[in-house]
């Protein structure tokens, strides 16, 4: 995927919460600043710290400060009692190596028994999800603590079914920690920067197929298996690094669409015989192994997609043998999305749950193991989906019921449903309005539920199975309290249609002292991308804050969710195949004609900007929107499809050399000579995601076309644009382009 806003903002900024809250003077009251929203932090929503079940399901435990010193305790905490029964772990008592690691530990992972702990250190991010940390293990009777690899950072560190062994990546490499004999064993050693990768993805799987741990410990203990990643004929990209007297190139393997992937192939090692298995993957080298996980009999389930990704297979594979059978194949005319909830295999049965589009709404399947389907559990128009998880939340095989989130009530927003595993029986379990976040607990008696609308930051409770509340675990009262005391405008969600009859949702935000009367300026905020949501009923935050502070300055702020976007079904979203930019920019265009027909809309003042995707979008609409729009700013745009990576841009364009039309009919950077308006372009020098080359060769052909412009690079940011005042340097200067332009 390219850049999504939300995810980086609850993740990347969540650090800024221990800014100290500074003080406002009386002429501050009631209004929204920039500095209290990027630089004092002070409208994050609250959540409980390191929230996790235990398995008795009356329990769950926290991590939280310790106000006596700064290493973090792990409690315990019952579902009926408002306060916490007892420290399962004070980290200041640990004996580690060196006392400092306490301080350090930002993460914790129980084994299934619940005996030892994995304790992870500060990790240092390498890519969107990816990172390495310090790790240890705890054990809770001995009090013993072993660090892995001589306590040097490593990842994905995951403990073996029976807990006796945990394995992990170090520099492209597979090991594990025998725990009982307290040794190290090295499991591959061909491992080499830019060249081979051992139990973790690459760049573009990483980024576009969401997952980087690329190993699995068998049901039985008996066998690792593991993604080996061969990129030796990915081309190279270099990266600039600036800062010392001689700036460093930082490279790294980086397919750009039509060039070559890496060859993955899938192995397996017996722990008994210390011996490496090939799995027959098939002969072609020029796909994806989407997913790969084990069933419960111990076979190794592989998830395989072709290049162009219309075309999904699932295969079977025997451990013994490594040879491998394909049991289900799924065909589109367009492309086929793959998640970690795409399957789930049942213990209890030898069948499987399949999530399929396939009759234009993603719903879930019930199928054997000879892969023949024998029900539609759910179906309507309506999409099995979640903003954030899988929408597959759980599974209770005792009580033969599954638990699935789903736009049934509206596209914007996502409920928890029960359902039994013969598709009876189906009931709604969150009646509150909003975006629902789901953790089931480990018997399925008892459910974490996170959820807030557009207009509420919202609440984290307890429930039961019914749905019933327990106890709330947060309620946002401190930051409800400060909303309070603004002058903020409730957000109206509306739907208009276009001239094509396309009906398209939206919400919009106006002056908190609006006039019906007057005609205000209006600025557009855009994503677009393929299956993206921003016209949501959920809480914001740091953008949606921003927005308010606009209003309060006389703007009006709209989003418009276009042709392409998700959760109104296949038809919708997959319109824009082999032709990326086009419906998205005609509807943009067609919101920004129907606000301007609107009586309290100055027409000669709407603006649009995004990010990322979004960014793309703000070029497209400024050189391809005939002057409608008076200003635009884009971060981190794309603006060539040749420049962006295989798995993405192929997926929804094909490759460069079946789909040349595809690829050039919506670049900007072949439309410089059309821009028209005030237009800023902002790029972090150090994206390894959208490449800040986009940038350079867009500039150039604004250039050569004669356009003025305004452009500012971040040097060393990624495509987040974050760290230090970074953010609230980027919000003052979009701020201050639109105060003086639009």
């Amino acid at each position: 995927m390219m850049f999504s806003y939300r995810i980086l903002l609850l993740s990347a900024f969540l650090i800024g919460v221990t800014h100290q809250i500074l003080g406002q003077n009386s002429a501050e009251v009631g209004k929204i600043t920039l500095e209290d929203i990027w630089l004092r932090y002070k409208y994050i929503p609250g959540a409980p710290s390191s929230f996790s079940w235990m398995n008795d399901d009356r329990f769950y435990t926290t991590l939280e400060p310790n106000p006596e010193n700064d290493a973090p305790i792990i409690w315990k905490n019952s579902i009926e009692d408002e306060k916490k029964i007892d420290q399962i772990l004070n980290l200041a008592k640990v004996e580690f190596s060196n006392p400092k690691i306490a301080n350090q530990i930002r993460g914790y992972e129980f084994n299934d028994n619940e005996q030892k702990v994995l304790l992870k250190g500060a990790g240092t991010p390498i890519y969107r999800y990816s990172s390495r940390e310090p790790t240890y293990v705890y054990d809770v009777k001995s009090q013993e603590v072993i660090g892995l690899h001589d306590q040097q950072a490593v990842s994905n560190a995951t403990f073996s079914p029976n807990s006796k062994k945990v394995a992990y990546t170090f520099e492209n490499n597979v090991y594990f920690h025998d725990l009982v004999n307290d040794k190290m064993i090295q499991v591959t050693k061909d491992g080499e920067t830019n060249k081979i990768i051992n139990g973790s993805t690459d760049w573009v799987y990483e980024e576009e197929l969401a997952f980087v741990k690329a190993f699995a410990w068998s049901p039985d203990n008996r066998r690792l298996a593991f993604f080996r990643f061969d990129e030796s004929e990915v081309p190279q990209f270099d990266m600039t690094m600036y800062g010392s007297l001689y700036p460093q190139d930082y490279q790294f393997k980086y397919p750009k669409a039509g060039e070559k992937n890496s060859v993955v192939t899938i192995h397996i090692f017996d722990l008994t015989t210390q011996k490496t298995l090939k799995v027959d993957i098939g002969t072609e080298t020029d796909q994806y192994i989407a997913r790969m996980t084990w069933t419960p009999d111990n076979k190794l389930a592989l998830l395989r997609l072709n290049r162009l990704q219309n075309q999904l297979d699932l295969l079977i594979a025997d451990p013994e043998s490594g040879s491998s059978t394909v049991i289900l194949s799924e065909k589109s005319d367009t492309y086929i999305d793959v998640s970690d909830d795409t399957w789930f295999f049942l213990k209890e049965s030898s069948d499987f749950l399949w999530l399929s589009d396939r009759d234009g709404y993603r719903h879930i399947y019930r199928y054997g193991r000879d892969g023949e389907m024998k029900k539609q559990l759910t179906q309507g128009t309506f999409e099995v989906s979640s903003t954030s998880g899988d929408a597959l939340v759980a599974v209770d095989e005792a009580n033969n019921t599954l638990y699935y989130m789903s736009t049934e009530v509206s596209p914007m927003e996502r409920h928890l449903y029960s359902l039994n595993l013969n598709g009876k029986g189906k009931k709604r379990l969150t009646e509150e309005p909003g975006i629902h976040q789901i953790t089931f607990s480990s018997g399925f008696q008892f459910f974490v539920d996170s959820y807030s609308t557009l207009k509420s930051p919202g609440k984290t409770v307890l429930k039961n199975k019914k749905g019933e509340v327990i106890k709330a675990l947060e309620v946002n009262d401190r930051l409800n309290g400060r909303l309070g005391q603004l002058n903020m405008s409730d957000p109206e969600f509306f739907s208009f249609k276009t001239r094509d009859s396309v009906a398209l949702n939206a919400y919009m935000i106006k002056p908190s002292n609006f006039d019906e009367k007057r005609e205000y300026p209006v600025l557009m905020f855009v994503y677009g991308g393929p299956g993206s949501q921003q016209v949501l009923n959920r809480w914001g935050s740091f953008n949606y804050m921003w927005f308010q502070m606009l209003a309060q300055n006389g703007y009006i702020v709209t989003v418009v969710d276009n042709r392409g976007t998700g959760g109104q079904g296949s038809e919708f979203q997959k319109v824009t195949y082999a032709d990326l930019g086009k419906y998205e920019t005609i509807d943009q265009v067609e919101a920004a004609r129907y606000l301007q027909k609107l009586p309290f809309v100055d027409a000669t003042r709407i603006g649009i900007w995004g990010w990322s995707y979004g960014g793309y979008l703000t070029s497209l609409c400024m050189t391809k929107g005939n002057g409608i729009f008076k200003a635009g700013m884009a971060v981190a745009p794309v603006t060539n499809w040749r420049f962006y990576d295989t798995i993405y841009t192929e997926r929804y364009l094909k490759t460069p050399q079946e789909n040349a039309k595809g690829y050039d009919d919506n670049s900007p950077i072949n439309f410089a000579a059309d821009l028209q308006g005030h237009y800023l372009l902002i790029h972090g020098t150090a994206d390894d995601n959208v490449h800040f080359q986009n940038t350079v060769e867009w500039v150039d052909a604004l250039v050569n076309a004669n356009k003025q412009f305004d452009l500012f690079f971040y040097p060393n940011k990624n495509h987040g644009i974050y760290g230090g005042y970074t953010r609230f340097h980027l919000y003052k200067k979009m701020t201050d382009f639109l105060y003086e332009n639009l």
